[in-house]
C-alpha cells in the first residue's frame, strides 16, 4: 500500500485518541464512548503508531478501513472545554479584547507612520530565529545543549556548526539533515527554504491579492494556486487534501484533522500583526480567517495571540506590553491563556532560564513537540526573560527543545521588530529561497517595503 504521511487514516487515529485526551473528551459525558472507541482500534490490531513494515496488503486495507471509520466516529464527541473556535465566541471569551469591536482598524494614515526599521526587522528577525532552529529540529533538548557546549556555543550565541563536533556527539544527536546542509555557519549563503517562511510569504501574497477584506475561501484557493502540496505538513496537509477532496472551510479543520492545535496556524500569523501596527484586534481577526482553513481551538488561539504579538511590536516599548497583547486576544479560560500566564511569570521570576524551560517542560512535556501550547509558551518565555535582547530570545527559543525553527522564528519577528533591526551576526545575505511562484531568491529589504505598503491599504 501507498504510504503519504499525514494524511492516511491509520496514521491519524493515534494522534486523535491523543487529542481526545488533550481536549477533555476522555474525561467528559462521553468519555466512556472515546475509551469504545479506542478499545476496537487496538482489539482490531490498530496502535498508536504507524503499521509495521510488511504488514498484509488485505490486513492493512481492513486496518485503514477502520481507522478512518473510528476518527469519523470521534469528531462527532464532542469537547466539553470552554474553547470556541468561531470568532464571536473567542471575542466573547476575551475580557481584555482590544479596541472597539473585531474589524475596527485605525486609519491607513497611522498605519503608514510606523518606523520602517522594525519592519525589516522583523523580516530578519523571523529569517535569523528560523535558521538558527533549523539544523536542531526534532532534537531534544539535552541534545541541543550539549551539541552546543562541545563546539563552544553555550549559551547559544551564533549559528550552529559541526566543525569540531565530536563523532560520539554527532552520532548520538544528528542533524536534521534536510535543511542542515545550508543552516550550519559554514554553509550559510542567503536565507534557505522554510515552511515558516513561505507561510508569511502566502500570507503577504492573499493581502496584496484580496486586500484587508479577503477571506478564508481566498487563503485556500491561493494555497491551491501557489503552495506545492509537498511542501505542506500535518494539519495543513489534512487541509490540502480535504480542500482536494471538495471540502471547504472551516470543514478542512476538522474532517479528519488530528492536528489542529498543533503549531501550523501560528507559524502563519506573522505579516497579519506586521500590517496591522498598534491594532491587534485586526491582527487577530485577519490570523483567525487563515487559521480556521486548518485549526480549531487553540491552534486558532496561537495564531491569533501571535498577530496581535506581532502587531504591538511594530509600536511597543518591552516584550510585557507585546506578551499582553498577544494574551488580550486569547480566551481566558483556555489552556493556551493559562500556558502562557504561567509562563510568562515563571520567566518574569527566575533568572536562570534554563529553570524556566524546566517549568515548561514539567507542564508540557506531555505535548507533541510541534503542538501549539507548548511552543507559544516557550516563545513567551523566552521574550520576557530575554528582556529585548535579540540574541537572548532567539537562543532561548530554540534550547527549548521543541519547534526549535518556528519557535526560533516567531521570537526572532517579534524581538526583531522591538529593536527595530538585529545584530550584524543574524544577518544573511538578503536572498530568500522558496518554491513559491515569484519569490525565489526575493530579498527580505523588498519584502519589508511591501508590507509597509500594505498598512496604508
Amino acid at each position: 500500500m501507498i504510504r503519504l504521511t499525514w494524511v492516511q487514516p491509520e496514521d491519524l487515529i493515534g494522534h486523535e485518541l491523543r487529542q481526545a485526551a488533550e481536549d477533555g473528551r476522555t474525561a467528559g459525558p462521553d468519555a466512556e464512548r472515546v475509551r469504545e472507541i479506542a478499545a476496537r482500534w487496538h482489539a482490531a490490531g490498530g496502535h498508536d503508531a504507524p503499521p509495521r513494515a510488511g504488514a498484509s496488503e488485505p490486513g492493512a486495507a481492513r486496518l485503514r478501513d477502520l481507522a478512518g471509520q473510528l476518527l469519523d466516529e470521534l469528531a462527532a464527541v464532542p469537547s466539553p472545554l470552554p474553547e470556541p473556535s468561531d470568532l464571536a465566541g473567542i471575542v466573547a471569551a476575551c475580557p481584555s479584547w482590544p479596541g472597539a469591536a473585531p474589524g475596527a482598524a485605525p486609519g491607513a494614515a497611522s498605519r503608514a507612520a510606523v518606523d520602517p526599521a522594525r519592519v525589516l526587522g522583523a523580516w530578519q528577525g523571523r529569517a535569523a530565529g528560523c535558521v538558527l532552529g533549523k539544523p536542531v529540529e526534532k532534537i531534544p533538548r539535552e541534545g541541543i545543549r550539549q551539541i552546543a557546549e562541545a563546539t563552544g556555543n553555550w549559551p547559544i550565541r551564533g549559528w550552529f556548526t559541526a566543525e569540531g563536533l565530536p563523532d560520539d556527539v554527532a552520532r548520538r544527536w544528528p542533524w536534521n539533515r534536510r535543511s542542515a546542509v545550508n543552516s550550519l555557519a559554514e554553509n550559510i549563503d542567503g536565507i534557505p527554504e522554510d515552511d515558516d517562511l513561505n507561510y508569511p510569504l502566502l500570507a503577504l501574497s492573499v493581502l496584496e491579492r484580496h486586500g484587508r477584506g479577503f477571506s478564508t475561501d481566498d487563503v485556500a484557493k491561493l494555497w491551491l494556486d501557489e503552495l506545492p502540496a509537498g511542501r505542506t505538513f500535518t494539519a495543513e496537509r489534512v487541509a490540502y487534501r480535504n480542500l482536494l477532496d471538495g471540502v471547504e472551510p472551516p470543514a478542512t479543520a476538522t474532517r479528519r484533522n488530528p492536528f489542529r492545535e498543533w503549531i501550523g496556524a501560528l507559524i502563519r500569523a506573522d505579516v497579519y500583526g506586521w500590517s496591522n501596527p498598534g491594532d491587534p484586534a485586526t491582527a487577530a481577526e485577519h490570523a483567525w480567517r487563515d487559521a480556521r482553513l486548518t485549526h480549531t481551538a487553540n491552534g486558532i488561539y496561537g495564531a491569533m495571540f501571535v498577530a496581535a504579538m506581532c502587531a504591538a511590536a511594530m509600536v511597543a516599548t518591552s516584550p510585557e506590553e507585546v506578551v499582553r497583547a498577544g494574551l488580550s486576544v486569547v480566551p481566558e479560560r483556555s489552556r493556551l491563556h493559562e500556558a502562557v500566564r504561567l509562563a510568562a511569570a515563571d520567566a518574569a521570576r527566575e533568572d536562570d532560564f534554563e529553570r524556566v524551560v524546566d517549568l515548561l517542560h514539567e507542564r508540557h512535556g506531555g505535548l507533541h513537540w510541534v503542538h501549539t501550547i507548548n511552543n507559544a509558551a516557550l516563545v513567551a518565555a523566552t521574550l520576557i526573560h530575554g528582556r529585548g535582547d535579540f540574541t537572548a530570545t532567539i537562543a532561548g527559543a530554540v534550547a527549548g527543545g521543541w519547534d526549535t525553527d518556528s519557535a526560533g522564528a516567531t521570537a526572532g519577528s517579534v524581538a526583531g521588530a522591538l529593536n527595530g533591526g538585529v545584530p550584524d551576526r543574524w544577518r544573511m545575505r538578503d536572498s530568500l529561497a522558496s518554491s513559491l511562484t515569484g519569490y525565489d531568491g526575493v530579498g527580505l529589504a523588498a519584502l519589508a517595503v511591501r508590507t509597509q505598503e500594505m498598512m496604508k491599504s
